[in-house]
This record gives C-alpha cells, structure tokens and sequence, in this order.
C-alpha cells in the first residue's frame, strides 16, 4: 500500500517505538491517529506530527471502539493499524520471600499486551473488512508488537514473555481468517531498543546492554523499527509472519 493518504491508528505512539512509528508514518504522508493513555505526551506528539491523539484504554472495548469511531470521523477509515501499547513487568514466580507472585501482574501484563492487542485489531478489522480495496488488491493492514522475550524470555519475564508469545502465535491464524478481506496481519518482535525505560537505566547499563547484540553492536533506535513497519506496509507479500529485529541477539537466562 502507498501510505501516503491513508487514515493510520498507532496505540502505545506517545513515546519510545510507537512514537517513532507516528513520526516516520506521518512523514510518509499517513493521517495519523495515536491511542495511549498518557495524554501530556500523546497531546504533543500528535501536534508534532499533524495528527490526533485519542485518550485509549486498549483493554476497555467501549473505549477503542469510540476512539476507532472518532478517528475514523476525522480521517476517513484507517487502513494501518500498528499495535506497540504495551507493559514490561519483571518479577519472578516464586519471590526471595518464598511466596508465590501477586496474580494481579501477571493477569495485567496479559491483559494490555496480548488482550489489548487483540481487542484493537479486532475492532479495527471490523470497521474495515467490507470497505473499498486499495489498488484492487488490499484493505488493509495489522502490525502488533511482539519480542525476542517471546522466544528466548529470561528470568523474571514469565509474564512479559508469555503476553508477547500469546502475540506471535494469533499472528498466522487470524492472518489467514483476514486473508479472506484483504487484510494482513504481521508481527515484528524486537530485540533490545532504546526506549524510555532504557532511558531510566544508567549509562553503564544501557551500554552492557547494548553489548550483548551481535551486530549492530548497540541497542536498537526506535526509528529502526518504524523503518520496519514501513516496509510492512508498502509489501504485500509480507503477511502471516513474525519478523525478528534484534541484530542476532538471543537472550542469555538472566
């Protein structure tokens, strides 16, 4: 698909990757609309890059479904969705107490990462599943958020891993029920990147961090997984996939 034109939905696009890919597909042409929660940072995004920010509980279905509604009102029906909404919540199963995990952060890290993810998608598919074919091909497309964690999860990442594993593996078949429509659906799973909670970390540590990376032997920048989302979007043939981003990292227990 030509992005230029299009209505877009980046939810998570206040900060870090999702922010990157706002920039990189408003500067492409897209009508952009972010759905995060943080509004001071949503607001100001969105003024940066001429688009919408929307107030969005990914896990409250009255919410995305107002806020789809709303976007759609003011750019026409969006035709990219790009799902980087998301928690990274650490803690191990049994504690250095002995005692078994809080249910709650388990239960939480499922329900915005992989619940949410779904619960946006969905909505976003049925909004479009019936419209216009873009070149008399595709409807459009669904780019969610998945992780290196999915595949190789370290310690104290049991929920974090399960969430973006439960991502990966609804990729394949909700792409081919989609296939039907005309709609892709693609994951992309990082590996490390720079974000603000890396930013958090002290220089030192983003640096050993960035250390553990093959080639390049640095932490992702967020622009590249925008550049990665791009190139999802303007290939037709990428479709039913989880792509990898991670300069060959595999993740080490701890």
């Amino acid at each position: 698909m030509n992005i230029d034109g299009l209505a877009a939905i980046v939810t998570g696009g206040a900060s870090g990757l999702g922010a990157a890919t706002a920039e990189r597909l408003a500067a492409r042409g897209a009508k952009v609309t972010i759905f995060d929660l943080n509004a001071d940072l949503g607001e100001t995004k969105a003024r940066e890059i001429g688009g919408r920010f929307a107030s969005v509980d990914v896990t409250d279905e009255g919410s995305v479904e107002a806020a789809i509604l709303a976007a759609e009102a003011a750019h026409g029906k969006a035709r990219i969705l790009v799902n980087c909404a998301g928690i990274g919540p650490a803690a191990k199963v049994v504690g250095r107490d002995g005692k078994a995990a809080p249910l709650g952060g388990f239960a939480k890290a499922i329900s915005i990462n992989l619940i949410g993810t779904f619960n946006v998608l969905s909505q976003f598919a049925a909004r479009i599943h019936d419209a216009e074919t873009i070149g008399g091909e595709e409807r459009g497309v669904v780019i969610n958020t998945a992780s290196a964690a999915a595949f190789e999860g370290q310690i104290g990442q049991a929920a974090y891993a399960a969430s973006k594993g439960g991502v990966v593996s609804m990729t394949l078949p909700i792409a081919r029920e989609f296939a039907r429509y005309g709609i892709r659906v693609v994951a992309i799973a990082p590996g490390l990147f720079w974000t603000p909670m890396m930013a958090s970390f002290p220089q030192e540590v983003q640096d050993a961090l960035g250390n553990q990376v093959p080639f390049p032997n640095r932490l992702g920048k967020p622009d590249e997984f925008a550049t990665m989302v791009e190139s999802i979007v303007i290939n037709p043939m990428l479709n039913g996939e989880t792509i990898r981003l991670d300069g060959a990292i595999r993740m080490a227990p701890k």
